[in-house]
């Protein structure tokens, strides 16, 4: 999130209600702060942006002023009034907690007399186990002066409810559609707007995922994908052909993203739900699979992203996921 410090001149359009709110209020904005919301709704820009504002010595508006020594210090990561708690540092394994100990250093800082205001940042939020939200809890009841605990989730409902409780949380993916697209566009003015379309259905109406998927190597093998699939049901053959096809063609990770959407957007098919992948014909190939089928493929992806992790070989998963995806019936 740190890097993000600076790099907008003023929040995107769908935070500016938000904005206003707590700067208005300030300082009296509480001591606790719950920045949530869907990925790519630009939340951890959003909170580096006030984060710099509620340090900055000299405070415009709409942002910090970028020049102090307090914005010196936050672009030189040193400001010795700020704290950024993950859970990157703890483990390179996904979903990895943020451990109690991290909560407990809090305190030093939290209770030191200084100048200004300190301000915590825990990020993601959801990432805290039993006992480090019940540390944290601890904390914000008993915060010390100018002191604001900021905490920033995408999955609101995973916090205890007794740190929500203590918390004025503000959603921050609260994204009208036309807004959405508009924001597109002014990344991407060359997309017609069916391509707008799409990259929202796939980006759940999020702007800055939108504009994140624009990039990803998987969005334009999509049709190609699929017409290997069809052959692959249809004639029973070259199984491994394909394997190895798309092992090269995409990274492990970018070929299960991929194959996620596209089995999510099958099953909605067969649901008669409305489908992400606008552009696509799922009809003839639905008639190969019942939707259990389909579920059992989607429970198989996965476990298969934390393989790599286990220095266990891609391509092994792969060949293994094709075979599943052929659905050779006994």
């Amino acid at each position: 999130m740190d890097e993000a410090f600076f790099q907008l001149t003023e929040v995107y359009p769908w935070q500016q209600s938000t904005w206003q709110t707590l700067t208005s209020r300030f300082p009296e904005i509480g001591h606790g702060i719950l920045f949530y919301g869907k990925s790519g709704c630009g939340k951890s820009e959003f909170t580096s942006h006030f984060v710099a504002w509620i340090l900055c010595l000299n405070k415009m508006p709409t942002a910090a002023c970028g020049h102090c020594s307090s914005c010196q210090w936050l672009k030189s990561k040193t400001h010795p009034n700020y704290v950024h708690i993950s859970n990157d540092q703890d483990s390179k394994r996904q979903h990895s907690a943020i451990k109690i100990d991290k909560i407990r250093e809090l305190q030093p800082f939290i209770q030191q007399t200084v100048d200004g205001w300190r301000v915590v940042v825990i990020e993601p939020a959801d990432a805290l186990n039993i006992a480090s939200a019940n540390a944290l809890l601890k904390t914000l009841e008993e915060p010390g002066e100018r002191v604001l605990i900021i905490l920033v989730t995408t999955h609101f409902l995973k916090l205890p409810a007794t740190i929500r409780s203590r918390l004025q949380r503000y959603a921050l993916d609260r994204v009208s559609y036309p807004t959405a697209k508009q924001h597109i566009a002014q990344v991407y003015p060359e997309l017609d707007e069916r391509r707008y379309d799409l990259l929202l259905n796939l980006a759940n109406h999020m702007p800055l995922q939108a504009v994140a998927l624009q990039q990803q190597p998987w969005l334009a093998k999509r049709t190609a994908f699929m017409q290997d699939w069809q052959a692959l049901v249809v004639n029973k053959t070259e199984l491994m052909v394909y394997a190895t096809k798309w092992s090269k063609e995409l990274g492990f990770l970018e070929l299960l993203h991929m194959i996620e959407y596209l089995l999510a957007d099958l099953i909605c098919f067969k649901l008669n739900q409305s489908m992400k992948n606008i552009d696509l014909d799922f009809t003839e190939i639905s008639n190969y699979y019942q939707l259990s089928d389909l579920f059992a493929i989607s429970e198989k992806i996965q476990p298969a992203k934390g393989y790599i992790q286990q220095n266990v070989q891609t391509n092994l998963i792969i060949d293994d996921l094709f075979v599943t995806l052929l659905n050779l019936k006994p």
